[in-house]
């Protein structure tokens, strides 16, 4: 069994020439902050600071990236701990690491290797005859004091860190931790209101009456339902939030009649609204949202054509985020049109768009980001988060926009510890796009160096707005 440990130049180009470029432009960036302007880590986590619980509750159980790839090979979500509070977290990590050869390639192979060595100091490969190595050293350091959420914080040198948050969230940890002059860093709110969208999405009547409660603005009427997220967005705002994210199936933006969405409202609230009255209102929604940044200045997100909850008997047992959303198309030019001829050139309105087709970016995004200010393009999401798309989406989208009207890295994750390994990862592959420009004589190698500068700092910086958490 080979030692686990990751070689200094992985990711770097092969020839040895470009190869010191690339070392040279990495570590000018290597130790840089962290910003993180898009994840899911849960806030509280940070703000409580309580131990994290064992192995797999920490690392494997809650990442979809992890459980899916082992489901796929056979192993069911609750022998892995999904929605299955009785299993026993040992074995789901000897589970784990008896299939480590199944992420042989992988990114998630590619970020594990770092998060356990850089990490938590393991040298040893997973495997089935290591497993309880590894499990019982993992244990005994998440029981110090040092491996809690903010002491880890610090030593990742995270200096933003966003959140997803519902509209009807107190925001209580986020107040916590603004409010603490011992915490350095910055964990702050974004508006995520998708199961507001749409009136035949599970819940939405529940939504509606949280939403009310939280607010103090009736929800009955869909005017009342518009006034009361106006009113969260501003209590986000007042809360650190700097941007807002949408997650819907299609990008079409199309508003309607106040009439026409009063009627679709009431319709929904008595159970017999039609799959056509709900797209209606969906897109009008997303129309609403841009509206609504187009007046208060958090920037919008928007994550489009990921087909959720493919496996129905998976999410009836599961639910969702967990494993079985798919990647998909989606028509960002057309859909968006009446959207950004309204507001793409409000210098108060920005949109990052984001998407799992490779394509779209090239043919789509970038070209609407080379022309309309208010149009930035979202980095690598979700199956395109790897090295290999991340060294085709610097490719597709400099073409069109540079590297300026991109977003900077998201590693959108709910597994904390993963961070400073996916940023890293970044930061790597940047390095080597950057210096294969130079090598090829079109950039100049001190140019490179200010570019990679911008694209861990400046640039997510300026693109959410973060001016104020800048270090």
């Amino acid at each position: 069994m080979r030692p686990l440990n990751p070689h200094p130049d992985r990711l770097l180009p092969a020839d040895p020439g470009v190869r010191d470029l690339a070392r040279a432009i990495y570590r000018s960036v290597a130790g840089a902050p962290i910003y993180s302007p898009h994840g899911h880590v849960d806030a509280a986590i940070i703000a409580e600071n309580r131990p994290f619980g064992n192995p797999a509750e920490l690392l494997i159980t809650p990442d979809h990236y992890v459980t899916r790839l082992i489901h796929a090979h056979g192993i069911g979500l609750d022998q892995l701990g999904v929605k299955n509070p009785d299993a026993d977290p040992r074995e789901i990590w000897r589970l784990f690491c008896a299939h480590w050869d199944v992420f042989a390639g992988t990114v998630v192979r590619y970020w594990f290797e770092s998060e356990l060595n850089e990490v938590f100091g393991i040298t040893v490969t997973p495997g089935a005859q290591t497993a309880d190595q590894i499990y019982d050293q993992l244990s005994e350091q998440l029981s110090r004091a040092d491996f809690r959420p903010r002491e880890l914080f610090d030593r990742f040198n995270i200096s933003v860190l966003a959140t997803t948050d519902d509209p009807a969230d107190d925001l209580a940890p986020h107040r916590a931790l603004a409010a603490d002059s011992s915490f350095g860093g910055a964990v702050i709110p974004t508006f995520r209101a998708d199961r507001y969208m749409s009136p035949n999405l599970p819940g939405w009547k529940d939504a509606l009456s949280a939403l009310a409660t939280t607010s103090g603005i009736d929800t009955e009427s869909y005017a009342g339902l518009i006034d009361a997220l106006r009113a969260r967005r501003a209590y986000f705002k007042e809360c650190g939030a700097t941007a807002t994210d949408t997650g819907i199936l299609d990008s079409i933006a199309e508003p309607l009649p106040s009439a026409e969405l009063e009627r679709i409202h009431r319709a929904g609230l008595a159970g017999t609204a039609t799959e056509d009255d709900a797209t209606a209102y969906r897109r009008n929604m997303l129309y609403e949202f841009a509206a609504m940044s187009a007046e208060d200045g958090l920037v919008m997100q928007l994550h489009s054509g990921v087909r959720r909850n493919h496996h129905d008997a998976s999410f009836a047992k599961y639910g969702p985020d967990t494993g079985h959303d798919l990647p998909g198309a989606c028509d960002y030019t057309n859909g968006l049109r009446k959207l950004l001829n309204d507001f793409g050139t409000n210098p108060t309105f920005r949109i990052v768009l984001f998407t799992t087709d490779e394509a779209t970016i090239s043919q789509q995004i970038a070209p609407l980001a080379g022309f309309y200010p208010s149009v930035y393009v979202g980095a690598p999401w979700w199956f395109i988060d790897t090295p290999a798309a991340i060294t085709r989406f610097r490719a597709a989208a400099t073409d069109s926009a540079g590297f300026n009207k991109t977003s900077g890295f998201i590693d959108d994750t709910r597994a904390y510890c993963s961070i400073p390994a996916r940023h890293d990862m970044s930061r790597r592959v940047d390095a080597a796009f950057l210096a294969n420009l130079v090598a090829t004589h079109q950039l100049g190698e001190d140019e490179a160096h200010e570019i990679a500068a911008d694209l861990v700092a400046r640039i997510p910086i300026s693109t959410f707005r973060l001016d104020s958490y800048a270090k």
